[in-house]
């Protein structure tokens, strides 16, 4: 497959490329960035999943995640959050469509047709990564932001032969119970509710899928975030981690909002605790 260079900076003694090409499993071109620490690698793998009306340029430009990157020695991968172009489904709202993928393969017309998030990340962007960068092809965590964070631990949950950790900033813990996840799941996987739960993290848990898999998750929680009580509800996932045995580390921190000054400020944390567990 062939991945274009759009354009590469040098940052942190390291080197970052905004990547595009065209994806057999989305039928549409897709674009991400790679951030590559100095040296020959192979180096661990941090996937990095974006939130609601964002771009791969998001967390690249915002999150200030490459100094930790530098000293840990990781790569960071951060993908677009769903497909994109003149002939692809959309909605005029910004919790749907195109910039809202959910990270599902969507079973309705006319979402189906494009909108394969989950196949995307899995079967053909981490295949990309191993084969044309000096990634380590097992040593691959998994974060993000909000609907990433949903992506994240779902992803994570469901490919417990591919994701070695898994960590998120204010997850949609539990799509199934919130708007945001309701309105997307009934668009993109239908009114059946019982199909929801394989894309649910709580509901995950539950079925016990990846009992035992992951050491631990961390999550960092804004109390000061305006989705909070309404879509995030990590008491949710707290709970579902109790029952099936899931060692959770839930840091609530005070004052803190759902912006990317939120990220700024931990993802060092976030970076340093998946490397400790992809050395």
């Amino acid at each position: 497959m062939t991945v274009e260079t759009v354009k590469t900076h040098r940052v942190c003694e390291g080197e970052l490329r905004y990547c595009k090409h065209q994806s057999a499993v989305t039928g549409t071109p897709m674009t991400f960035s790679v951030f590559t620490p100095e040296g020959p690698g192979p180096f661990p793998v941090l996937l990095w999943l974006s939130g609601l009306t964002c771009t791969e340029d998001n967390f690249t430009t915002k999150a200030g995640a490459y100094p930790a990157a530098a000293q840990h020695g990781v790569m960071i991968v951060a993908p677009d959050t769903s497909p994109r172009g003149p002939d692809v489904a959309d909605d005029p709202a910004y919790d749907l469509g195109q910039g809202a993928g959910f990270y599902v393969d969507a079973t309705e017309a006319p979402w189906a047709k494009h909108f394969r998030m989950e196949s995307y990340v899995v079967d053909e962007l981490i295949p990309l990564i191993r084969a044309g960068f000096p990634a380590d092809p097992v040593r691959i965590g998994i974060s993000g932001h909000s609907m990433g964070g949903h992506g994240a631990l779902t992803l994570a949950l469901r490919h417990t032969d591919i994701f070695r950790s898994v960590s998120a900033f204010a997850p949609i813990a539990s799509p199934m119970n919130c708007p945001w996840g309701e309105k997307a799941f009934t668009t993109y996987l239908g009114p059946d509710r019982a199909a929801w739960r394989a894309h649910d993290a709580c509901e995950l848990l539950r079925e016990g899928l990846a009992h035992g898999y992951f050491d631990d998750i961390l999550v960092d929680q804004g109390l000061g975030d305006q989705f909070l009580t309404q879509q995030l509800k990590p008491d949710l996932l707290e709970q579902a981690c109790r029952e099936a045995g899931q060692k959770l580390t839930l840091r609530r921190q005070d004052g803190y909002d759902h912006s990317y000054f939120f990220m700024a400020s931990f993802i060092a944390d976030h970076i340093a605790w998946h490397a400790r567990r992809l050395a």
